[in-house]
């Protein structure tokens, strides 16, 4: 693979990487973004770049040192990356695009604050973030990338589980026991056999779960 097709892949590891990176710079001070008048996406949007730039400075020396270099490598990432598109895909009809790019959590008093379980979310609770680990997973496996290896292994034993454990402190906070509830019913990433999560009324004595 030449390397300027190797810069496809080696971006999409910066990219990804980044995500969490950027969740950092907004979840610790979100009442202060709540606070500002105008949208705070003219201040993160340019330091999500600051990140992925300063990203891709440290890490360019290696931008095309591979593990292996065999096309047949992107044969076995194909199935992530259809997971994952058919996630993201899948996302926006029941989670909303507000929710999706944060602009509900930025700016609550313009959207309603809502607890989504249905669509993907009734088979896993961050169906997000899972379908951001199988592109990165797949441009990793595919491209053979030393870096992506390397960041990807950091990203699934370190920093997304560590924003996923903050996100979920805040969800409770949120919600309460509507959240610990979806959470008890709900698994973080989805099961052989998939369950789906209905909200009932606080009279319905029956368990939130049914097989699909």
């Amino acid at each position: 693979m030449s390397e300027k097709l190797l810069f496809i892949p080696w971006f999409a590891g910066i990219l990804y990487s980044s995500i969490p990176l950027f969740w950092f710079a907004i979840h610790p001070f979100t009442s202060r973004w709540q606070k500002m008048q105008r949208s705070p996406y003219r201040i993160l949007l340019p330091l999500w770049a600051a990140i992925i730039a300063a990203l891709g400075a440290v890490i360019w020396p290696w931008q095309s040192r591979q593990l292996y270099t065999a096309w047949w490598t992107w044969l076995p990432s194909l199935p992530l990356f259809w997971l994952g598109l058919r996630t993201y895909r899948s996302i926006p009809s029941a989670f909303g695009i507000e929710r999706f790019t944060g602009q509900a959590e930025l700016r609550p008093g313009e959207f309603q604050q809502t607890l989504v379980v249905s669509g993907e979310h009734a088979t896993m609770r961050h169906p997000i973030y899972f379908a951001h680990l199988c592109m990165f997973a797949a441009f990793t496996l595919g491209s053979g990338l030393l870096v992506n290896f390397l960041l990807l292994a950091l990203s699934v034993f370190l920093t997304f589980p560590l924003m996923i454990w903050l996100e979920e402190r805040e969800l409770v906070k949120r919600f309460g026991p509507g959240y610990l509830e979806y959470r008890k019913s709900v698994p973080l990433v989805p099961r052989v056999v998939f369950y789906s999560y209905k909200v009932r009324s606080q009279t319905d004595a029956a368990p939130p779960l049914r097989k699909l």
